[in-house]
């Protein structure tokens, strides 16, 4: 039987007040405290940083403050640059590839609630997962909701709302976004 932090990474409904996953949350609060109050890029900023991801690359650079669930579902390639007040809500992993550009106040939700009033109601949540590969740009204010996928080299406008998959190599933008150009 699976617990309720494996319903929560596989996709299905999930209690997310299981003692678990609070204990996760509560750790990952503490950890982006640390990190959100460091001074940029010195010993405890970079300390902090690798206790709260599940994997950050080589000279990858996130600008403070963040803010995330768990933090531990979030993993982050090389040359990445973050910037700020960033929301990377991980109850599903957040897989951010190589050379990719996030502007400031940009969201990557992968949390989900029911359609149904009832089920919703419950407490239940699901969640699924965000992909953004490499040399992909999300310029300011960019939301990107669960399940999506942001393809190779893709660059999407800023303040869009991404309701479905960017393929790579185009420029998309709007509210829902959509393909404007290949590039």
């Amino acid at each position: 039987m699976k617990t309720e932090k494996g319903k929560m990474l596989a996709g299905d409904l999930y209690n997310e007040s299981d003692a678990e996953l609070q204990a996760d949350r509560a750790r990952c609060v503490a950890a982006l405290e640390a990190f959100n109050a460091a001074r940029f890029q010195s010993a405890q900023w970079y300390s902090s940083l690798n206790a709260l991801l599940g994997g950050i690359g080589t000279d990858s650079v996130i600008r403070g403050p963040i803010t995330c669930d768990y933090g531990k579902n979030v993993y982050i390639g090389d040359r990445t640059f973050i910037n700020y007040d960033c929301i990377l809500m991980d109850c599903a992993e957040i897989y951010i590839g190589d050379d990719v550009l996030i502007g400031p106040r940009s969201q990557l939700i992968t949390g989900l609630h029911p359609l149904d009033m009832k089920t919703r109601a419950s407490g239940l949540e699901s969640a699924a997962p965000v992909r953004i590969e490499n040399n992909a740009w999300l310029a300011s204010s960019v939301i990107v909701l669960p399940g999506i996928t942001i393809g190779e080299g893709a660059v999407v406008g800023a303040g869009s709302v991404v309701t479905k998959d960017v393929p790579p190599k185009v420029l998309a933008a709007g509210n829902p976004c959509r393909v404007i150009r290949e590039i």
